[in-house]
């Protein structure tokens, strides 16, 4: 698993896939806790119609093109730090 990448043992610090991994991870576990507290909510009556209507109105979109090709600019220039490894 040559490709695998970890925490630099003597800095400690992670690199810039790990980073973006970890903030992704992130964003995910906050968006499920956001729809389970929602849901649990909803189920217990503390979420009025209107509320209900507003979001369901407004949705936020999780990832837009716009992340996807910062992502990528992020990516293209990692890869062009890596030293040659032939």
């Amino acid at each position: 698993m040559a490709d695998v990448r970890s925490v630099d043992r003597q800095s400690g610090r992670l690199d810039a896939r790990d980073r973006l991994i970890v903030a992704l991870y992130a964003q995910l576990k906050a968006e499920r806790e956001t729809r389970e507290t929602l849901e649990w909510a909803i189920r217990n009556g503390a979420v009025s119609r209107e509320v209900l209507e507003a979001i369901a109105a407004d949705p936020v979109p999780v990832v837009t093109s716009e992340d996807i090709a910062s992502l990528e600019k992020i990516i293209a220039l990692d890869e062009r730090r890596k030293p040659n490894r032939n």
